[in-house]
C-alpha cells in the first residue's frame, strides 16, 4: 500500500477526532486540510515509528498546537475557536482523553502522539475525569429506534449524571419529544428502521432551538468525507461507554454556558 493509500485509510477518522476536538466540522476539517498540505510539502514530516496511523495523529497535534487555521479567513466568520479552547492544559487534557476514549489508542502511543510520557498521560487522564465530573447534569433526548441499543445509551447516560426525557423511535417521535421537553443533549440514530432519517429529525429541531448533537451510525465513513456538511460529533456503532462519555463531553463542553434558546420566528 503506498503512503498516499495509508493516509487516506486514516482521514476518516482523523476527521472524526479533529471535529470533536475543535468543535466544529469546518474547523476540524479544516486543521485536517492544513496537516494535509503541510504533508504534501514534506512527506518526511510523517514518521511511522509507530505506524501510519499513529504518525498521522502525531503531526496532526502538532498542526493542532502551533497554527491557528481559521483566523482571518476570507470565507465568512470562522468558528470562535479560540474563544472556547480552555487553557492550554486543558486542551492537552481533552487531547488525551479523546486519544484514549475515543480513538482507542494506547498509553504509550498518546504519550508518542502529544510528545509526552505514559506518567503524564495517566495525569491528564485523570483530571480529564474530574472535569467530566465536574459538567453541569443535562436533559437527554435519545433517538434511537434498535431497543437494546437504546436501553444500554440510556443506562450509560444516567451513569453520567444525565437525565433521559426519553427515547423517540421514529422521526415523528423524536420531533414531539423535543418540541414538548426540549432536551440539552441530544444522541440520534442517522438512520432509523423505519426509514426515517434522524439526521433530517435532528436537522428539524435545529430550526427551532440550539442543542448540541452526537450522531451514531453504523458507518461512519460516510459522514466523514469532508465534502459536504457532515455532523460535527459522531460515533461509531459498535460503540464503548468511554467512547459516549467523550463525545458527549466535548459536545456539552462547546455550550457548557448556553442553554437551549428558542430562535426568532421566520418571517
Amino acid at each position: 500500500m503506498s503512503r498516499s493509500q495509508l493516509v487516506a485509510e486514516h482521514l476518516p477518522l482523523l476527521r472524526r477526532y479533529a471535529r470533536a476536538l475543535t468543535g466544529s466540522q469546518a474547523s476540524g476539517d479544516a486543521y485536517v486540510a492544513a496537516m494535509l498540505e503541510a504533508l504534501l510539502q514534506d512527506p518526511a514530516l510523517l514518521e511511522e515509528k509507530l505506524g501510519p496511523r499513529v504518525g498521522l495523529f502525531r503531526l496532526f497535534t502538532q498542526i493542532w498546537n502551533s497554527v491557528s487555521v481559521n483566523e482571518g479567513a476570507d470565507n465568512g466568520p470562522a468558528p470562535a475557536v479560540s474563544e472556547q479552547r480552555l487553557s492550554s492544559l486543558t486542551a492537552l487534557t481533552r487531547q488525551a482523553f479523546l486519544l484514549l476514549s475515543l480513538e482507542g489508542f494506547s498509553e504509550e502511543e498518546v504519550a508518542h502522539i502529544l510528545d509526552t510520557d505514559v506518567a503524564k498521560v495517566r495525569e491528564l487522564a485523570d483530571a480529564a475525569g474530574r472535569e467530566l465530573a465536574a459538567e453541569i447534569a443535562t436533559d437527554v433526548l435519545i433517538i434511537e429506534d434498535e431497543t437494546f441499543i437504546a436501553m444500554d445509551l440510556e443506562s450509560l447516560v444516567k451513569n453520567l449524571g444525565h437525565n433521559v426525557i426519553g427515547v423517540a423511535r421514529t422521526h415523528t417521535d423524536a420531533i414531539a419529544l423535543a418540541k414538548s421537553k426540549q432536551p440539552g443533549l441530544i444522541l440520534a440514530d442517522i438512520q432509523l428502521a423505519d426509514g426515517s432519517s434522524g439526521l433530517d429529525a435532528v436537522n428539524e429541531l435545529l430550526k427551532s432551538f440550539e442543542v448540541p448533537v452526537v450522531f451514531i451510525t453504523a458507518y461512519p465513513e460516510r459522514f466523514l468525507t469532508g465534502e459536504r456538511p457532515e455532523p460535527a460529533f459522531l460515533i461509531s456503532k459498535p460503540f464503548q461507554p468511554a467512547m459516549v462519555s467523550a463525545v458527549a463531553s466535548q459536545a456539552l463542553f462547546f455550550q457548557r454556558n448556553s442553554r437551549s434558546r428558542p430562535k426568532a420566528a421566520a418571517s
